[in-house]
């Protein structure tokens, strides 16, 4: 009997601190307002954009994944598409970690609401077959635009 008192207690206790966390978020309106805001300046529909989440340390690889995206966008489509580093450390409370889901390093591409991750062929191919990375970024830009 004391362990069903046990375990209902427990239970009654972890649904008050859910409703207690939800409560709490639920007052932050205003910063909900302003990553709304946020997003839309950085969400243009119909321009392609390029972001590159990254840590603070990085090493050979994850620099390379940024030289060669950067360069491979500046070198095929000029202005007409972004590309944006953003240091995951540095900018913890950027909306589009939250938004994309992002925790790692990470290379997506986005138009609008499509988002394709780049991730594992930028790490796959970098460092050691730029042209091949070169080549499936500027199809996968080419089929989002």
């Amino acid at each position: 009997m004391k362990k069903i008192i046990s375990a209902l207690s427990f239970i009654l206790f972890m649904g008050v601190v859910a409703i207690s966390t939800q409560s709490c978020n639920s007052a932050t309106t205003d910063n909900t307002t302003s990553e709304k805001e946020t997003l839309a300046e950085n969400q243009e529909l119909g321009k392609v954009k390029a972001y590159y989440f990254h840590a603070t340390r990085r090493c050979a690889t994850c620099q390379a994944v940024e030289a060669v995206s950067k360069e491979a966008i500046k070198e095929y489509y000029g202005d007409k598409v972004t590309f944006e580093s953003i240091n995951r450390d540095e900018e913890k409370e950027n909306p589009l970690m939250t938004k994309y889901k992002v925790n790692g390093q990470t290379l997506l591409i986005i138009n609008g609401e499509k988002k394709v991750d780049l991730t594992n062929d930028a790490f796959l191919n970098a460092r050691t077959n730029p042209d091949k990375f070169k080549r499936k970024l500027k199809s996968t830009i080419d089929s989002m635009m």
